[in-house]
């Protein structure tokens, strides 16, 4: 079977911001700033942007396929949003693999239902409900109950939404390195200063905890044995080990230190 663990990271839509607020002549800061007001003065204090204002920068993944393991992100620094939307619905038509995320029913998938809205993105698989294939009828991509896509946040909190939890802290409570160089509030900031390489860094290692709570969720409910998961883990390390890449060797130091 094939398992997606993903991760996205977005800045504000300022192109969007310059249409609803009718500013067509300002720059992106000053276009950023007058959405984080409006949306200050919306919700009493929050600056966090609805799902539909947010534009995505990076995808992150590690695909377990095979006898395999990748991390890496989508396209390159330069990609355009169409790009890397396009990649990822792309990856679902061919592989229908297993989604597993943190937070990616709340956050994740519907901001990228939006920008696949907004860029005219095909994903006939993604959609399907059992229509065309019924294999997908009770087991498809949309439905929070179904395994096609694994929540793990929504999942270990039964679905209520007030025992929802941070992922850094559940990984640091299962001995990962959790949050490494960065943190989602400062994605824009680092946009800005053009550290597109930077947060796409971050983003991986956010996959890699996902990807290792995700093992150990794997474990819990039965799906792998204590041989398996201790399988799984080897594979993790020595293909992190084998990757020279210094974002992902200081968090297979730091998982290694725990």
């Amino acid at each position: 079977m094939n398992v997606f663990t993903f991760d996205i990271e977005t800045v504000p839509d300022v192109d969007s911001g310059r249409r609803l607020y009718e500013v067509p002549d300002l720059d992106d800061e000053d276009v950023a700033r007058i959405m984080f007001h409006q949306r200050r003065q919306r919700t009493g204090g929050s600056e966090f942007l609805p799902l539909h204002l947010h534009r995505v920068v990076a995808i992150s993944a590690c695909l377990r396929r095979g006898d395999s393991l990748k991390v890496w992100s989508l396209g390159e620094e330069d990609s355009p949003e169409q790009e890397l939307i396009t990649r990822f619905f792309d990856g679902i038509d061919r592989f229908a693999p297993v989604l597993v995320s943190w937070n990616g029913s709340g956050f994740d998938l519907p901001v990228l239902n939006y920008r696949a809205l907004l860029h005219g993105v095909p994903a006939p698989r993604y959609w399907e409900t059992g229509d065309e294939d019924n294999s997908f009828r009770f087991n498809n991509y949309l439905s929070r109950f179904h395994w096609r896509h694994t929540d793990l946040m929504d999942v270990l909190a039964g679905f209520n939404n007030r025992a929802y939890a941070r992922l850094d802290e559940i990984a640091v409570l299962l001995g990962l390195p959790g949050k490494m160089g960065m943190s989602g509030a400062h994605v824009w900031d680092n946009y800005r200063e053009g550290k597109l390489g930077a947060i796409r860094d971050y983003c991986e290692t956010d996959v890699l905890n996902t990807w290792l709570v995700y093992l150990r969720f794997e474990l819990m409910r039965g799906h792998l044995t204590r041989e398996g998961y201790e399988r799984e883990i080897a594979l993790t390390r020595e293909t992190l080990a084998s990757d020279n890449r210094p974002h992902i060797q200081a968090f297979n130091d730091a998982w290694g230190a725990a």
